[in-house]
């Protein structure tokens, strides 16, 4: 079954012109500067603080580091985390 998944999901990519991040379920971040991150397409909220940030993905987490983080807007696939953001990094299981 997840092999014909897999078959799927690039013909519906290709020739219906689906949006790729919604297809295959991957995040979409969005940096503006060092001052907001938005998220869309995560499983959850792993890890927070005034300094890190951890959100499930399908494949692992997404771990984002710096200061005075505020949690701005946090909607079940969507969150806006406001602050000085120093690093975003993939982290695999």
């Amino acid at each position: 079954m997840k092999k014909l998944q897999q078959g799927i999901r690039p013909w519906l990519i290709k020739y219906l012109a689906l949006p790729s991040d919604i297809v295959l379920e991957l995040p979409r971040i969005t940096i503006i500067g060092q001052l907001h991150v938005y998220i869309e397409n995560h499983k959850g909220l792993a890890t927070y603080s005034e300094t890190e940030l951890k959100l499930k993905i399908n494949k692992g987490f997404i771990q984002i580091t710096g200061s005075a983080f505020v949690l701005k807007m946090m909607l079940p696939e969507e969150i806006l985390l406001e602050g000085t953001i120093q690093e975003v990094k993939f982290v695999p299981e």
